[in-house]
């Protein structure tokens, strides 16, 4: 076993470093920075890619933290020509458009509630003290194609305890916050500041990107001074400075450009998180429309349900929390409610399938070119199992209609379909997270 890296140097102060450039962006931790005895920190830095040519394909990743009643969502045969359950039953015009999965998990992904976090990242036991979360599926394709649009990708949420829960995770394991007004996203991207505040916005863009400059001119004086595990932790520092002024020249230029015009009027936020129905399709909206105005391809949604008080929708006025709700130790009543409040997200995710189906771009439909994956970290929200997750996935240009199911008691890693959507992104991979390998029986069109 080699013996731990032990300095007796001085440590070299990383706010000395940058004191005379009098910013406060940080270099990476060097050895040459650590105190003795300290021990080693590892970083790793992913490098982005082009898009490549060909049809623009885009993500919407939708989790439902509290899941469906798993008795009214699986299917009780497979294959194509499956016999449809009562929730599914409410798409059946698209059955054609979408393949259902049971007997599908994240491997290891444990913990109950705690793993709505690890939806889009897959990232092992989110219970356990000194948890750190992986990079999200969308984040992971937002570093490589998210700079070709205007918003590399939208972060979105429902009743989100802020601070706390979101499907979006960065490469380092930092939270995403989810954008809860559907009214500020509206006006991100679609409303035209004046042109005071398109300068200010610009001059914001330069001074950081000069920040940048200053921070990677001093860090190269610094590289002929350290030792070799250093001067690689340079190097990637290095990588990302560049690839982050590249992000900051797109944003730049983005400014200069006028935004997309939609005919849909400014959407009017719900005041109470009761209407949480009302605010789903809201952000459904939101998702459509930056797709057809090709604003993003890369968009998370967070329905946390486990935040969400009794709800409206309709007619329908739940008598207590959605959370409570859940755990419904097979009481006729929170159960019957439980089925309304299922049944009507099966009827908006048929309503996002329909207008998805509507928009044409170029002989396909927006809902070929858009893979749709909606499910839940839980399987059983009254028992907080994680395995047997119940998944939808539609569109995306493959082939659907069909029920893949797999052991419901060793359960195969859905990770594998995240392989599968970013190959058809056109992104060169064959692993994420826990995968091994692409998901089977899945073909493309």
């Amino acid at each position: 076993m080699n013996a731990p890296f032990v300095s007796t140097r001085p440590a070299l102060s990383r706010r000395n470093f940058l004191r005379g450039a009098g910013i406060a962006l940080s270099l990476p931790l060097l050895d040459a920075m650590t105190p003795a005895f300290a021990g080693v920190v590892k970083s790793a830095l992913k490098d982005a890619a082009a898009t490549p040519g060909g049809k623009p394909r885009r993500f919407f990743g939708i989790c439902n933290n509290l899941g469906l009643l798993p008795e009214h969502f699986f299917p009780k045969n497979a294959g194509i020509g499956y016999a449809i359950s009562p929730y599914l039953e409410l798409l059946k015009s698209h059955q054609n458009r979408f393949t259902v999965f049971s007997g599908v998990s994240h491997p290891e992904v444990d913990g109950g509630h705690p793993a709505d976090n690890c939806f889009l990242t897959a990232a092992p036991h989110p219970g356990s003290a000194g948890f750190k979360n992986t990079i999200s599926l969308d984040q992971y394709i937002s570093e490589r194609i998210g700079h070709l649009m205007r918003f590399p990708s939208l972060t979105l949420g429902v009743n989100v305890q802020q601070g706390i829960r979101s499907l979006s995770w960065t490469g380092s394991g930092v939270l995403i916050p989810c954008e809860e007004k559907a009214a500020d996203v509206f006006a991100r991207m679609f409303l035209q500041g004046t042109k005071s505040e398109t300068e200010a916005q610009v001059r914001k863009l330069e001074t950081g990107q000069s920040i940048l400059d200053a921070v990677a001119g001093q860090a190269k004086d610094l590289q002929r001074k350290v030792g070799a595990r250093d001067r690689d932790r340079l190097d990637q520092y290095f990588t990302s400075v560049r690839d982050l002024e590249q992000r900051m020249q797109m944003s730049r230029e983005w400014e200069d450009r006028p935004k997309p015009k939609v005919s849909a009027p400014v959407p009017l936020d719900p005041a109470s998180p009761k209407a949480y129905m009302d605010k789903v399709k809201l952000m459904y909206d939101m998702a459509r429309m930056a797709f057809e105005t090709d604003s993003t391809r890369s968009v998370s949604l967070l329905l946390d349900s486990v935040n969400s008080p009794a709800i409206e929708f309709g007619e329908v006025k739940t008598s207590d929390g959605y959370h409570n709700l859940s755990h419904h130790g097979k009481s006729k009543e929170k159960l019957a409610q439980l089925k309304n409040i299922d049944e009507w997200h099966m009827k908006l995710l048929a309503e996002l399938f329909t207008e998805l189906q509507a928009v044409k771009e170029d002989g396909d439909t927006l809902l070929d070119r858009t893979m749709i994956l909606y499910g839940s970290n839980l399987g059983n929200a009254n028992t907080h199992v994680t395995t047997n997750m119940p998944t939808i996935f539609a569109g995306g240009g493959f082939k659907h209609g069909q029920h893949l199911a797999f052991d419901t008691q060793h359960n195969y890693p859905l990770p594998n379909l995240f392989v599968s959507m970013l190959q058809r992104m056109g992104l060169e991979t064959d692993k994420f997270a826990s995968s091994t390998g692409t998901m089977r029986g899945l073909e493309l069109v």
